[in-house]
């Protein structure tokens, strides 16, 4: 129950940031660099973000760190599902105890992870942006689920069970998504 009245708290203060900002809706772009050197052009827009590239797929927008053990755990889940479905899914994991850039590519490659990875200092405007939007104060992991139109949908604090996450994937497909609830 609690659980599902932060995230509830989560998700609307999300949303109205924008309509914080005395009626401004101008769009924020920022950018982020992943290890592999790609680059995605990111909009902050009122219900969410749209990320370049990965339109029109259900995005799990993962903060963590090489230090915490849900974190830790929960890569070999992620890795699954990153296969399971590739075609419809993007993680995009955002490194955020510290590693470099550089640190961050070796802890990838030593975890065999399949999914976008970001040490925080390629992605610091978009760390900063969720921090503000989502009254996000550093617990990892902490997930951001967008839909396929790139609306947020879901918002979680603490590690998801495997099944919870399917689940969420299959919500965030259906083209007539309006709110996502997860139960543990």
């Amino acid at each position: 129950m609690r659980t599902c009245i932060i995230t509830i708290l989560l998700v609307l203060s999300f949303f109205t940031y924008a309509q914080a900002q005395d009626g401004k809706s101008a769009p924020l772009m920022m950018s982020m660099t992943d290890i592999k050197g790609t680059t995605y052009t990111v909009q902050g827009t009122e219900e969410g973000l749209d990320i370049q590239g990965l339109e029109g797929k259900v995005v799990f927008l993962e903060f963590f760190g090489h230090k915490c053990p849900p974190c830790l755990a929960s890569i070999p889940h992620l890795i699954k599902l990153q296969n399971k479905y590739k075609n419809k899914l993007a993680i995009v994991a955002i490194e955020v105890q510290g590693y470099s850039d550089e640190q961050t590519k070796k802890f990838v490659e030593a975890k065999g992870i399949n999914y976008i990875v970001l040490s925080e200092e390629k992605a610091s405007d978009v760390v900063s942006y969720i921090q503000q939007r989502a009254q996000w104060r550093g617990s990892i992991p902490f997930l951001v689920a967008l839909d396929t139109k790139g609306d947020v949908q879901f918002v979680q604090a603490g590690m998801l069970p495997e099944e919870s996450l399917e689940e969420l994937i299959a919500q965030l497909s259906d083209k007539d998504t309006n709110t996502t609830k997860i139960t543990n």
